[in-house]
């Protein structure tokens, strides 16, 4: 915008150009420059949330094979006896730990001894899977709990 003195010596100001209906917005350089910026973040963010994302699935299976663990053979820091504690044995296969197998007595409370499960949340079977939705891979001969969802092998050892 410009000033303009007219002949009466006050100031009018008037526009540099005439603006039409159709001019207000973004020039396609700025849209352009907008574009390149996002998907320089876009570019940036997506490798560390993917990263995120596998360190959170990871964490998640390690915490499960755990609680696993301690449902199959109890914890020496708690009173919880689990599967092994409760009949003497490990079972042969983790549905076990749901469902009563028909070669295993029920809890005796005088006893303490039978199956005293479910040992662990059965719902919907996700016990079963990691977080990547593969099955796990339990020995009750070597004493173990595998994953391999990840690529690589979690193994966890009771």
């Amino acid at each position: 915008m410009r000033c303009n003195v007219d002949g009466t010596g006050r100031a009018a100001v008037m526009p540099s150009r005439p603006h039409s209906a159709g001019e207000s917005g973004f020039t396609l350089v700025e849209l352009v420059i907008v574009v390149v910026v996002v998907g320089i973040m876009a570019a940036v963010a997506i490798p560390v949330i993917g990263n995120l994302i596998g360190s959170s699935r990871e964490a998640a299976t390690k915490d499960e094979m755990r609680m696993l663990a301690r449902a199959l053979a109890g914890s020496n820091a708690t009173s919880d006896r689990g599967f092994a504690g409760d009949v003497g044995y490990l079972p042969s296969a983790l549905s076990d730990l749901v469902r009563k197998p028909d070669t295993i007595t029920a809890w005796n409370a005088f006893t303490h001894v039978g199956w005293h499960g479910p040992y662990v949340d059965s719902t919907g079977g996700e016990y079963l899977k990691d977080a990547w939705g593969t099955a796990y891979a339990y020995s009750c001969t070597n004493r173990t709990l595998q994953s391999t969802g990840s690529g690589q092998t979690i193994t966890i050892t009771f």
